[in-house]
């Protein structure tokens, strides 16, 4: 059964060398292997990403990942300081002071990388 299997996000890149100074230089990510032309980048609870080189890059509207953390602001603020830039989206909600956006039970804030892909940080509030 797949609900009982991992899965794992792709994250498309246009310039794969770009994309992987963006991710490891400005986010933090650790490459645990490189494979099959893209990296791959594993995180916590046995879970990972690859990413990969695509002319397709950038195109999706809708957030292509996020990362499941405990404190939205704290990543937000931590992510600015390494040069990363937050979107600002008009959505109904209580913002906070780094920019996050509360609602539904969630606290939420998204980026672009380097590729135009739209990345998120969740919180779950409830």
């Amino acid at each position: 059964m797949l609900q009982d299997s991992p899965m794992y996000a792709y994250i498309p890149a246009k310039d794969l060398a770009r994309a992987r100074k963006f991710y490891e230089e400005k986010v933090g990510l650790k490459p645990s292997q490189e494979t099959n032309g893209g990296v791959v980048y594993e995180f916590g609870k046995g879970t990972a990403c690859f990413l990969y080189p695509t002319p397709n890059a950038g195109t999706s509207q809708a957030s292509q990942a996020f990362w499941s953390v405990a404190d939205v602001d704290r990543e937000i603020e931590a992510l600015k300081a390494k040069g990363v830039v937050f979107e600002d989206y008009d959505m109904p909600g209580e913002k906070s002071a780094a920019g996050a956006i509360t609602a539904g039970g969630a606290k939420a804030a998204w980026f672009k990388d380097s590729e135009g892909n739209i990345m998120a940080l969740i919180q779950d509030d409830s």
